[in-house]
């Protein structure tokens, strides 16, 4: 059955993230992603947003009114509209770790306050109608975590929950992107620990990734909270993955497609987390469009308008291949026509 909510939106950050200038994988400017992103068609059926990044080189966080305008005037003249926001949250942007000290903390709050700032110029504009503020915890690894648990999972806590203040006074919210290589956010059992330590479900929720939780039930960086086994048959998959998505649906505000063949990968400055394959990728592990429907149950309830693909650091020639993006509405629209509304 066709649907038309939630709308189709495409990450423009998979043309930053693990680029390098110099290297065989630069940047990919927002311009040429959007171009992309407009091109492809399905059966007449086009994306109908993007997902954005409020950072260089794709978008200065302390752009001017006027130079934010013409961006969303740019992303408005290929049809498309703009949803959620990454907040630059990592040291080397303009954030710090949230597990931090005092000073770590102050940046890691001036990139909410940035990114609210950016995301009420586009909401003024009109090219914004839907989405929120994603974060993570801006902690790569997990090593220094585990010096004290308790003591550093209150402290993500304490800076999430000053983040969400920031966030209410703007009319926003945020998403805690769950994603293995984030300290106190690295298993489905200890991002659920910080979502409830915050307290705030009406303000501060969780994002879910396709890639990313696959590695969540295999219990990669908490071998302690994994739901299968390497060699787990269908049986057990799906028997996990619905204590997962049990535990975490109520609070999942955000969603992403993706496709994961059940390994790590990182490239560039980024950290190794669930390694994104095509939507088509011969080894990809997941029925994307039944796996999808276990996140979006009820998700109209819990104030979900889109839905967004990731594909995190694919190689730059795959990118630019218009079969790439035709493959990845192709599932996007599926997903939508059996677990949309209208």
């Amino acid at each position: 059955m066709s649907h038309t909510k939630p709308r189709l939106h495409n990450a423009m950050w998979p043309g930053i993230v693990g680029k390098e200038d110099g290297t065989d994988h630069p940047p990919i400017p927002l311009s040429r992603m959007l171009e992309l992103t407009a091109a492809a068609e399905v059966d007449g059926q086009r994306f109908e947003g993007v997902d954005c990044f409020v950072f260089h080189p794709h978008t200065d966080p302390d752009a001017d009114e006027a130079d934010l305008r013409r961006i969303a005037d740019e992303v408005a003249g290929h049809g498309l509209g703009i949803g959620s926001l990454v907040a630059p949250v990592w040291p080397g942007t303009v954030g710090d770790s949230a597990m931090g000290d005092d000073e770590q903390q102050a940046s890691f709050l001036a990139a909410i306050e940035k990114s609210c700032r950016v995301a009420a110029i586009w909401n003024e504009h009109g090219v914004r109608s839907c989405g929120l503020i994603r974060i993570d915890s801006a902690e790569f690894g997990v090593e220094r975590w585990r010096e004290d648990p308790k003591t550093h999972t209150a402290r993500i806590a304490e800076t999430f929950r000053e983040a969400g203040r920031i966030a209410a006074d703007h009319g926003e919210r945020l998403a805690m992107e769950g994603e293995i290589c984030w300290a106190g956010m690295h298993s489905w059992r200890d991002v659920l620990d910080l979502l409830e330590a915050v307290g705030m479900p009406e303000t501060v929720g969780f994002q879910a990734d396709l890639a990313h939780s696959y590695l969540y039930l295999m219990g990669y960086n908490a071998p302690e909270h994994a739901l299968v086994a390497p060699d787990h048959d269908e049986d057990a998959f799906w028997t996990a993955y619905e204590t997962m998505t049990d535990a975490l649906r109520p609070w999942t505000i955000d969603f992403h497609v993706a496709q994961n063949d059940g390994e790590v990968h990182g490239s560039g400055s980024h950290e190794k987390t669930g390694k994104h394959c095509p939507a088509d990728a011969p080894n990809g592990r997941l029925d994307i469009v039944r796996c999808a429907g276990y996140w979006l149950k009820d998700a109209r309830e819990r104030g979900i308008e889109h839905i967004c693909w990731d594909g995190c650091m694919f190689p730059n020639a795959t990118l630019e291949d218009p079969r790439t993006w035709n493959t990845i509405l192709d599932v996007m629209i599926k997903v939508r026509d059996a677990h949309g509304w209208d």
